[in-house]
């Protein structure tokens, strides 16, 4: 039981970036990279629309890994 518990909360931060990532995808393509650049850069629409889709797609994963594991941690343990 206490893996399952660790197992969830060692995933949510992952789950938390991944939402962040998707609600606001031009903040998450820039983070880390504004202070290299003078000027703020520009993020076109094609790579918005690949960071929302690569968010939903991980939160797919990652639900799917977190499933797995709790019916492993279930079946064996």
């Amino acid at each position: 039981m206490s893996s399952i518990i660790y197992l969830i909360f060692f995933m949510s931060p992952l789950y938390a970036v991944i939402i962040w990532s998707y609600l606001n995808p031009k903040e998450s393509l820039l983070w880390g990279k504004r202070g290299i650049f003078k000027e703020e850069p520009e993020v076109t629409e094609a790579a918005i629309r690949q960071a929302k889709v690569t968010a939903i797609f991980g939160l797919i994963w990652l639900t799917f890994m977190l499933l797995l594991g709790i019916m492993i941690i279930y079946i064996y343990y």
